[in-house]
């Protein structure tokens, strides 16, 4: 299977603008580009409302966006983390994703801009995320939605977020519907599979996990943190049903494989795809390719199965 032809042109397209590797280039300037990015998400489809607010995190106020497919009170809820490399991204690229994937399952769906590295390392954006998911909990009536149906999903390092706060909800007996993770950065072993073969030329590079990773941990003392690194948990008995979608052509393929089976192992059920014709990110680039929604709408099939 090779990259579908619409991927391939947008790599084209980014190698011929001869940007500088993000290890060489400024955050803020990387944090700039990724601007443009919106434009790549597509438009954002109707939906019954969006709104944005603040809420109380551990160390700061954290701005929220939630995505409502309909007015109805009682509805199943999705906590959203984005992706980034817990560096880069911001809610605006998300949208379009988010309003169609919440119109497909019909869950409220809640995305939450953490504070990011480097200049906030682990455990920050992980703690904005679990209190994110604890204070939804609490104000549940208040948005409207149901306790007992409550998810965490993410992509790429916002799958690594949603995969350690389904670990720690598990650990303090918090009940959990479901965890969506979309090429979710979970291992820090760059000696993997993917890691090796698919090193360079399909974006997202192992230089720069490498890189991302540094900036996140900062050091080696949270290596064998499962909250930091999902797979270094001791057991993945008793965590929320997990949906895992990976991409064929993508570093981290190797590390959604490698989880699925993990929590197969200790018995949680999960539902895996692998997409052969992508790479890493395509899951929000709806104006790209036509497999994002694809993706998107099968995640939400999913959802519904395991909220209904």
């Amino acid at each position: 299977m090779a990259l579908a032809p619409e991927i391939r042109a947008h790599l084209d397209k980014q190698a011929a603008a001869g940007l500088l590797p993000p290890w060489e280039t400024p955050i803020a300037t990387l944090r700039a580009m990724t601007q443009s990015r919106v434009h790549d998400a597509g438009p954002v489809e109707k939906i019954c409302a969006i709104e944005n607010r603040f809420i109380p995190g551990p160390t700061a106020d954290l701005p929220i966006r939630i995505y409502r497919p309909t007015d109805e009170s009682h509805r199943p809820a999705l906590i959203f983390f984005h992706g980034g490399g817990w560096v880069l991204n911001f809610l605006d690229m998300y949208d379009a994703m988010l309003a169609r994937l919440a119109n497909q399952c019909g869950a409220t769906i809640i995305s939450v801009a953490y504070q990011k590295a480097p200049e906030h390392p682990f455990p920050t954006p992980f703690d904005d995320c679990y209190a994110t998911l604890r204070w939804v909990i609490d104000h549940a009536e208040d948005f409207k939605i149901d306790p007992q149906r409550v998810g965490v999903a993410g992509d790429s390092a916002g799958g690594n977020l949603a995969a350690a706060v389904a670990l720690k909800a598990r650990d303090e007996n918090i009940h959990l519907a479901f965890q969506l993770l979309v090429y979710p950065c979970i291992d820090l072993n760059f000696a993997s599979d993917s890691y090796i073969e698919r090193a360079t030329g399909f974006g997202l590079t192992a230089r720069a996990m490498e890189w991302f990773w540094g900036l996140y941990l900062q050091g080696r003392s949270h290596d064998e943190n499962p909250y930091a690194v999902p797979a270094a948990a001791k057991s993945f008995s008793s965590v929320a049903p997990a949906i895992v979608i990976t991409a064929h052509f993508d570093p981290l393929l190797s590390d959604g494989k490698k989880y699925n089976e993990l929590l197969q192992r200790d018995g949680v059920n999960t539902i895996y795809r692998e997409f052969a014709d992508m790479n890493h990110g395509f899951f929000i680039n709806l104006g790209i390719t036509p497999s994002a929604t694809i993706a998107i709408d099968f995640a939400a099939q999913e959802i519904k199965k395991l909220t209904q």
